[in-house]
């Protein structure tokens, strides 16, 4: 996969899988590692390639379905809080027709040939929008708890969840956050582009085929409905226990001077 790599290679299968939290790199390093920053490395002889990204998302190209579970068994040791359920994300390959490197809305990217960093760039994109799947399900399931949370609110005009319930709900929000922002770094281009400007356009077009700025910007819209809505919820439990309080603190003040009344009225008595 050099830079003068035949223009007219066969069709391959590119997929991204994410697999946990994190992946500790750390220890994968191959004596035939092509690149450090993703790291990848050749898998068999075939010239098929793994590229492995630290927020959790593996990129297998040109393997069959035994070597990539071959490489995901071997990276699953490193996989920092894996997922139960692996979200993927697949590509065509094919070399150009005539026309501009690109992205099908069948799924298939024709590049002009299988340099390794034109493979790195695709790669980039591919992981990036198998990560913000992940990222809108687990976001929508937060929306989906708030949903009858709202509703109970506006037909009983009370909340039914409680602190803890609600903390999780914003502890939850709070790491979506802080996945699309720090290590996913969706809004930022991979760092191949520095030195090959000339594959920024096959990149835009890989971002506007995946829309991950759309989709990014639509999670940071709801992940901030999901800390409103976490606000709104832990004043409102401020607010009711405050009244509680006061309740409280009120019954025990008339308890006191019903008391001092009845010792007063017990001595005038007797």
């Amino acid at each position: 996969m050099a830079e003068d790599a035949d223009p007219g290679f066969a069709p391959l299968t590119a997929r991204a899988v994410l697999l946990g939290e994190r992946i500790d790199t750390a220890g994968l390093e191959r004596r035939d590692v092509l690149s450090t920053t993703p790291l990848a490395f050749k898998v068999g002889g075939a010239g098929g390639l793994a590229i492995v990204f630290r927020y959790g998302v593996v990129v297998l190209i040109g393997l069959d379905t035994l070597a990539e579970d071959e490489v995901i068994r071997g990276v699953g040791p490193r996989v920092i809080d894996p997922f139960a359920l692996h979200e993927e994300e697949a590509v065509q390959l094919a070399p150009l027709d005539g026309r501009d490197e690109r992205a099908e809305l069948d799924g298939t990217v024709h590049i002009a040939d299988l340099s390794l960093e034109r493979l790195l760039c695709v790669a980039d994109a591919l992981a990036k929008s198998a990560a913000l799947a992940h990222d809108e399900r687990q976001v929508a399931e937060v929306l989906d708890r708030i949903e009858p949370w709202a509703r109970t609110l506006a037909e009983r005009g009370r909340q039914p969840a409680s602190r803890r319930t609600t903390l999780q709900m914003l502890g939850e929000g709070l790491l979506v956050q802080h996945r699309v922002a720090g290590r996913v770094a969706v809004s930022e281009k991979p760092d191949l582009l520095w030195d090959r400007p000339d594959l920024e356009r096959l990149y835009a077009r890989l971002e506007d085929e995946y829309e991950l700025h759309e989709r990014a910007e639509i999670l940071d819209r709801k992940l901030n409905l999901i800390g409103q809505t976490a606000r709104l919820i832990t004043d409102l439990m401020d607010t009711e226990r405050a009244l509680r309080l006061e309740v409280i603190i009120v019954a025990l003040i008339a308890f006191e001077i019903l008391f001092s009344l009845g010792q007063l009225a017990w001595r005038i008595a007797h």
